[in-house]
């Protein structure tokens, strides 16, 4: 069957109408890679991204442990410094190129490898992390009973090894009629009779709630050597929690972007819930002194270890240079205000960690009270505050069940929030060298790459999986990430230029007094990269074999740690140098060629081009001179009908 010329270009017209029409229409400007469904969804991604456990079981620790109310100076001023800076440069950077942790060094070729060890330290990060959220649902699964199974020692009598207690056990001598006498510490306390000076012995008991966690939960070994069998229980939950991570990402930030509207929100309610029952409880008002009251010390303001405490605690905090800030913000339209958005999120970060510190603190007051121990006894941070302390404060509460229930989902959402994000930054990364690829078969995609996580972190569910946790914790999540962040600032800032990046950032957010960029300048060029060097060469310098509470790690254990960080960093200078080797000319040449941004590096869709980037105009065919991206009809040359 036949058709004229003029009627195949009508219809041929009709359906580049459609087409285009349909392109204008979008709710997303880069209908190629796609947006947020709504400026909404972003934020809550973020906050949910920054605010993980650590605010949780990291913050009021250190905030207790460095003078109190007074740690929230060098705290603030570390924020300031170090922190928002380098926040706002990731968010400016991947808002403005529309594109990943990796292939955003267009910028600068020879830095391309600083990307790729951001995601390799994102995605040893995610194995463990999401082992942590599967201890999570383990111990939330545990808590629909309606006797908390870590509450007493029933579970635990007759063992040879160890004294299980919620109290102090021992002896001491106390004047008892006239005389002195040897009696045991619980006698005392019910008698409210006072020890002798210099007189109690005290046994080595250990708290039910530490016994469930070690024997129970984690059927811990002996050390990193015996590696045992794999705990089934903690190996199902790790496959739950793979299998949530995988139904919230499978269709990236389209289908993440509604279910932060939970997670990121949730984890708020239960710490409002958990403070008003708090600070209700007996003895919660000693615990917040503890926190941030009148144990307040000023002077240890002078402690340089209190300063290098708040500096590591808000660049971690904030998760800068983990990649997943750049892939987060790749996903904005160019004109969102990302300036607004990173002192947004940067703040609430910040306040977050403030108030959980009260919650927590309150609860613990009330744990410290019922032992008849000081506060400074019962605190902990990490994994013994989140699975050892609390959960026994909580035993301690009427209806602890509710409480426990609430507290673990909260861990939960704190920890699938922050899991989103990383795995988004892994399969942004995919999807930016392999595009075609991610568009038709983004689902088989994520669901390979939660499967291959859950494999590798099987490793982190036998009974020797603690320490693999640990270890992964002590070598990636420190030196290389500042290391990371570091050259990260190097290289947009000194090689590619701060004056350049500031030019492209008002591209975005509009033109800005030079007297607003003053401080940027004074924190990219100088004071953020002093203050990571510090803490870098400090962490160094300072450096310990890792441990698991009194276990030391093998001399095997530590090896694979540095080959660990090892292999994350080693791509920044093999990159460097196939870069190197792919440029033409004379070496010098060469190296001036990979020192500057690529050709291509530029605002990805045409409209943003302006003056700056209108030589991306001559890298693409498929443009009009209008900016109008036309629809290719097969077998014809679409540019024949463009004039």
């Amino acid at each position: 069957m036949g058709i004229s010329l003029p009627g195949f270009l009508k219809c041929c017209g009709r359906t580049a109408s459609k087409d285009l029409a349909s392109h204008e229409g979008s709710k997303d400007e880069n209908t190629e890679r796609g947006n947020w469904s709504s400026k909404t969804e972003y934020l809550l991604s973020m906050v949910g991204y920054a605010v993980g456990l650590g605010n949780v079981w990291r913050f009021p620790y250190l905030t207790f442990q460095n003078g109190g109310g007074a740690f929230l100076i060098p705290y603030a001023v570390m924020l300031a410094l170090a922190g928002l800076p380098l926040f706002f440069l990731e968010c400016s950077l991947g808002q403005f190129a529309s594109l990943g942790p990796v292939s955003v060094w267009k910028i600068l070729p020879a830095f391309e490898g600083v990307g790729v060890t951001m995601v390799l330290i994102s995605t040893l990060v995610t194995i463990y992390y999401n082992v942590i959220i599967a201890y999570s649902l383990y111990y939330l699964f545990a808590s629909f009973t309606s006797v908390l199974p870590w509450s007493d020692c029933s579970k635990w009598e007759g063992l040879n090894d160890t004294i299980c207690s919620k109290t102090p056990k021992g002896f001491c001598n106390v004047s008892f009629g006239g005389d002195i006498v040897t009696a045991n510490l619980t006698w005392v306390k019910e008698s409210n009779q006072t020890c002798l000076a210099n007189s109690t012995f005290e046994l080595d008991v250990e708290l039910p709630s530490k016994l469930y966690w070690e024997r129970e939960a984690l059927r811990r070994s002996s050390g990193m050597d015996e590696t045992g069998t794999v705990v089934w229980h903690l190996a199902l939950c790790l496959l739950l929690a793979w299998l949530i991570v995988g139904a919230a990402m499978f269709k990236g930030i389209k289908s993440s972007g509604k279910v932060v509207y939970f997670t990121a929100i949730f984890p708020y309610v239960v710490l409002l819930i958990l403070l008003i029952r708090g600070v209700t409880l007996e003895g919660a008002l000693e615990g917040i002194q503890y926190y941030i009251g009148q144990q307040s010390d000023i002077s240890k303001l002078t402690n340089a270890d209190v300063w290098k405490d708040a500096a590591t605690q808000i660049f971690f905090s904030l998760s800068v240079a983990w990649g997943g800030l750049v892939a987060l913000s790749s996903y904005n339209k160019f004109n969102n205000n990302c300036y607004s958005d990173a002192i947004f999120v940067c703040i609430t970060n910040c306040l977050t960690s403030v108030f959980a510190g009260f919650a927590i603190f309150s609860i613990l007051g009330h744990m410290a009270f019922k032992a008849g121990k000081p506060v400074s006894k019962v605190v902990d941070s990490g994994f013994a505050l989140a699975f050892i302390a609390y959960p026994e404060a909580l035993s301690q509460l009427p209806v602890a069940p509710l409480w426990s229930i609430l507290f673990f989902f909260m861990l939960l959402t704190l920890g699938l929030d922050s899991q989103f994000a990383s795995i988004e930054t892994i399969t942004t990364t995919i999807h930016d060298a392999f595009p075609t690829l991610m568009k038709k078969m983004r689902i088989p995609v994520t669901i390979g790459v939660c499967l291959m996580l859950f494999l590798l972190g099987l490793v982190c569910v036998t009974q020797a999986g603690i320490f693999w946790v640990d270890l992964i914790d002590h070598f990636c999540a420190g030196w290389g990430i500042l290391i990371a962040a570091l050259l990260e600032l190097v290289g947009v800032c000194w090689i590619y230029g701060g004056n350049r990046f500031i030019e492209d950032i008002e591209m975005m957010i509009g033109k800005k007094h030079w007297l607003f960029w003053a401080w940027w300048r004074l924190c990219w060029f100088f004071i953020s990269p002093c203050l990571l060097l510090a803490i870098l060469i400090w962490s160094l310098v300072t450096f310990k074999a890792p441990m698991h509470g009194s276990i030391v790690y093998p001399a095997w254990g530590t090896a694979v740690g540095w080959c660990m960080i090892g292999f994350c960093l080693i791509w920044i200078p093999i990159l460097a140098v196939i870069k190197m080797i792919r440029a033409e000319g004379s070496v010098w040449q060469r190296f001036r060629s990979i020192c500057q941004p690529a050709a291509t590096w530029g605002p990805a869709l045409e409209q943003h081009y302006g003056q700056r980037y209108e030589h991306l105009l001559d890298l693409d065919p498929k443009k009009s001179r209008k900016g109008l991206e036309i629809p290719t009809i097969s077998g014809y040359d679409n540019t024949a009908y463009i004039s």
